[in-house]
């Protein structure tokens, strides 16, 4: 049996171990979080390197590729230093993948729903999610992007995919280098509410992107909205649920109750290849193909 280890610097509460059938192989996956150690999980990397067939990079991002061009997070790197033998993946490959299907996903399933409400999309931040930020407005959706307000907490909402790539080209190079809890929520910060930017997820019909982003920055209610997301716990879907969501898409399939992030599923195509190397952008199309991969819908109320 071929493992996948995720290592993840979120909460160790969202912690999951399954074993799946991939192309006749089965697979051992599991996500290990730390609670905001990087240290932590720097060690659990260097304990499992060599031992398993993959990992996956969880809670946080090598870097962010916007359009093909690559900007590193320096402060995650230092995680990753023992890491010599084991290959290593933190999600880009299916953020570019089987994120990029989302909108074409949706109008397939609910596309009439979605008309009738408004063809709207919101990304409360759209940077580190390409595949997903460039799909809809392809696919004729009015949609907005949060990452100013959301990142750095500039009240300044996006409406075009070529602002983003420009926001991107003049701070990620100075946003890349500082400490990666400063833009992103660790370990029990995830669990936390903060409330924000409500006149946009009001007006979206589909909200986009990241799932902490979106549940700690949601309205309390948005009823009849759409969510298209990654990691869910059980736990994640009951208050979306409660929310008033009529529809909660997740990119990568549901195993036993919960979805796993892109580096999760990522790592257990690498350790399934078998080629003890990252994927190619055309691999991994072939693989999701032959495993007939695609998002997960679910209707909540």
């Amino acid at each position: 049996m071929k493992r996948a280890v995720s290592i993840s610097i979120g909460s160790s509460k969202r912690n999951k171990a399954v074993t799946i059938n991939l192309l006749g192989e089965e697979i051992s996956i599991e996500r290990i979080g730390t609670d905001g150690d990087m240290e932590a999980a720097a060690l659990k990397y260097k304990e499992l390197d060599g031992k398993v067939d993959a990992f996956g990079v969880g809670g946080g991002d090598l870097g962010a590729l916007v359009d093909g061009k690559w900007y590193p997070f320096y402060s995650v790197k230092p995680m990753v230093r023992f890491v010599e033998k084991t290959p290593l993946v933190d999600g880009t490959g299916l953020k570019n993948s089987l994120e990029a299907r989302a909108a074409t996903f949706l109008d397939e399933k609910i596309g009439g729903y979605i008309n009738q409400l408004g063809r709207r999309a919101f990304l409360p931040v759209g940077i580190d999610r390409w595949g997903m930020s460039s799909c809809f407005p392809a696919a004729g959706f009015e949609t907005r992007y949060g990452d100013l307000l959301f990142g750095i907490d500039v009240p300044i909402i996006l409406s075009k995919t070529g602002q983003l790539k420009t926001i991107a080209a003049l701070l990620m190079p100075i946003v890349g280098r500082l400490p990666f809890e400063w833009i992103y929520p660790l370990g029990e910060k995830q669990e936390k509410r903060a409330p924000k930017g409500e006149k946009w997820f009001r007006w979206a019909t589909v909200i986009a992107g990241d799932c902490h982003y979106i549940k700690r920055h949601m309205p309390d209610e948005l009823p009849g909205k759409v969510i298209f997301t990654n990691t869910t716990t059980p736990e994640d879907v009951e208050f979306f649920r409660k929310a008033g969501i009529k529809y909660l898409a997740t990119g990568t399939p549901v195993l036993e109750g919960r979805s796993f992030g892109t580096n999760m599923m990522e790592a257990a195509l690498v350790a399934v290849a078998g080629k003890n190397r990252p994927l190619t952008h055309d691999e991994y199309n072939e693989l999701l193909a032959q495993l007939h991969f695609e998002p997960q819908l679910q209707e909540l109320n």
